[in-house]
């Protein structure tokens, strides 16, 4: 598939905004978090903030963008259309939950339950779209849900980390949760990258076509002079050779370097430990944008079959 940047963008930062609301919210009203009015307006503006832009970047890759608000009425039987209801939904009780925090200096419990309610919701609609999509087999497993909704957790659990240095108010117990979620996130791309390497093929051009009782079916001629739309968005593809080595710097910046560095803040002074997990933030969306990228290009759409493609 064809690795659009805008889609690329919301899947990385709406899913690092609304594990970061699914924290706040959860967690509200405990003291794992502190009682500071401020920290509890910057975690639910952040978290919101990095939704809305996602959300807004996704719009690029339509092709009429001014009709986007046509999805929700489709709730019923698209996982795009719930996606939209479910994204819009949360900023209602996020909104209460932040205002209450920070006027009456304390969250509403309630507000907050159901605001990492949507945000969990939320993720596991955007995993769904592409996880339905029977013709694209690399997407139509169950390890893409689970994936979509650890990596948002780690990242939003690499945020919440980084907000709690900068309101110097961390929290030995959100630290070592932080890197339970990196190492799950990790055990689980890699889960994924092995299941999708391992996978036999499942649809051939003998398969597609049904002429497979006659023999092996190649394509004898292109059915037209250019590339079309289909060719251009389904028929990406990239070497093996660069597929490893995007691989290895997505565990690298992803999931090594903000696990090495959330575990060194424990030990390190106030100012080091706050720089440390604001890079260890940084680094694992610049990870999850490389793992993301391949998300994409790595996947076979059935439809390249009758383009020449051997199998998918």
């Amino acid at each position: 598939m064809h690795p659009a940047f805008s889609v690329i963008l919301f899947t990385t930062i709406s899913g690092a905004g609304y594990g970061l609301l699914f924290l706040i919210g959860l967690l509200s009203g405990t003291t794992l978090l502190p009682d500071n009015r401020w920290f509890g307006f910057a975690g639910v503006a952040l978290s919101l903030g990095l939704a809305s832009l996602g959300l807004l970047s996704s719009t690029f890759h339509l092709g009429h963008p001014e009709r986007a608000w046509r999805s929700f009425s489709q709730w019923r039987t698209s996982w795009l259309s719930r996606e939209g209801v479910v994204s819009v939904a949360v900023y209602f009780p996020a909104g209460i939950l932040g205002l209450a925090w920070l006027f009456f200096d304390h969250p509403t419990l309630s507000a907050g339950w159901v605001t990492a309610a949507l945000a969990f919701v939320t993720v596991y609609c955007t995993a769904m779209i592409y996880a339905s999509l029977k013709p694209i087999p690399r997407w139509h497993n169950p390890w893409v849900p689970l994936n979509y909704l650890l990596l948002g957790l780690m990242t939003g659990a690499l945020l919440l980390q980084a907000l709690l240095h900068l309101f110097a108010a961390p929290v030995l117990a959100i630290a070592w949760f932080t890197t339970c979620s990196i190492i799950a996130a990790a055990l689980g791309k890699l889960g994924y990258w092995r299941a999708i390497d391992q996978t036999r093929t499942l649809s051939t051009a003998e398969s597609a076509t049904g002429l497979g009782a006659l023999g092996k079916v190649r394509l004898l001629e292109a059915p037209h002079s250019e590339e079309n739309y289909l060719m251009k968005e389904m028929g990406y593809r990239i070497a093996r050779k660069h597929s490893r080595n995007l691989r290895r710097i997505a565990v690298i910046l992803g999931f090594v370097a903000p696990l090495a560095l959330t575990l060194f803040s424990l030990f390190l002074p106030p100012a080091a430990a706050c720089a440390g997990a604001l890079v260890a933030a940084l680094s694992s969306l610049a990870g999850v944008l490389i793992e993301r990228w391949l998300f994409f290009a790595e996947a076979k759409h059935s439809v390249t079959l009758y383009y020449g493609a051997a199998s998918v």
